[in-house]
């Protein structure tokens, strides 16, 4: 079998392990499940198919099953918890254990990069600034963004982005200065990956709306540009101002490619969002 890093879903590691096992003995899933301590042959079979699901008992006695323990043990129960999750924030909570978990056991996770990436508003901000600020310390850069953050949070992210690739470090005289890495973020392919990605996608980008909401106290108005319509629009209406949005965020990045050296870094939010139902929800709840 692959390392057990190499999964996301618990369900198709515990199918593999019993294909395995069957391969080069008469394992069976009533065998399984009684290794395991469950009553019902078919149980694990039920499992395995997506019919049912592991409790937290259930996924630590499957685990001893399989001869897991320690690192390998924990982050199968981890992988129950992320495949099981009943909400956003409970999959991001497992999946960000099975990249720590992975980490302290120097192994790399699936997309693990791109989740450690979008988890922080911390981690773009500084692969923008940290280039223009040569030799500056971490305490430095933390104090230089808004909000401040702790000089550990930047530290952190500056080495996991040397790691990814995303920035590298030069060292000339005691000196220590970060140029960008002309690379992106390894593509995810499995819908385990895309969707372990994408929770922490929405959580930055709910980071980002707070530190918008936050800069109409914070940041003079000299210096910042917020303003907003509350429309009434159909479908279609909506369709084309959401083509205008991406026409307009193109327009956007063709005028930040022209600037050649820059002395700050800035967010732009482009948030386009309902503030009522649809009538006809509403007659069909009446």
């Amino acid at each position: 079998m692959k390392p057990i890093v190499k999964y996301l879903d618990y369900r198709v590691y515990m199918r593999e392990f019993y294909e395995e096992r069957k391969r080069t003995s008469a394992f069976t899933w009533r065998e399984f499940s009684k290794l395991s301590g469950f009553s019902s042959s078919g149980y694990l079979k039920l499992v395995s198919d997506g019919k049912t699901r592991l409790r937290k008992a259930g996924a630590e006695s499957v685990a001893k099953a399989m001869e897991l323990s320690g690192f390998q043990k924990d982050y199968f129960c981890r992988m129950v918890e992320f495949c099981d999750a009943k909400n956003s924030e409970e999959k991001q909570a497992a999946y960000g254990e099975m990249c720590r978990l992975a980490d302290a056991n120097k192994v790399r996770i699936l997309g693990g990069e791109a989740y450690s990436y979008f988890s922080s508003w911390i981690n773009p901000t500084l692969r923008e600034l940290a280039p223009i600020m040569p030799g500056a310390k971490p305490l430095e850069m933390a104090r230089m963004l808004c909000p401040s953050v702790p000089a550990a949070d930047v530290r952190y992210s500056l080495d996991q982005m040397v790691q990814m690739g995303l920035l590298r470090r030069i060292e000339s005289d005691g000196r220590v200065t970060y140029e960008q890495a002309d690379v992106g973020i390894n593509p995810v392919s499995s819908p385990d990956q895309k969707a372990a990605v994408n929770v922490a996608m929405r959580n930055m980008q709910k980071q980002f709306a707070k530190l918008a909401a936050d800069s109409v106290d914070d940041v003079d108005v000299s210096e910042r540009s917020l303003s907003g319509m509350t429309v009434g629009i159909d479908r279609a209406a909506y369709e084309r101002i959401e083509k205008e949005i991406a026409a307009f965020r193109k327009r956007i990045e063709n005028i930040v490619s022209e600037v050649k050296e820059y002395d700050r870094v800035y967010r732009m939010n482009l948030h386009l969002f309902p503030l009522s139902r649809k009538l006809e929800e509403e007659n069909e709840n009446g």
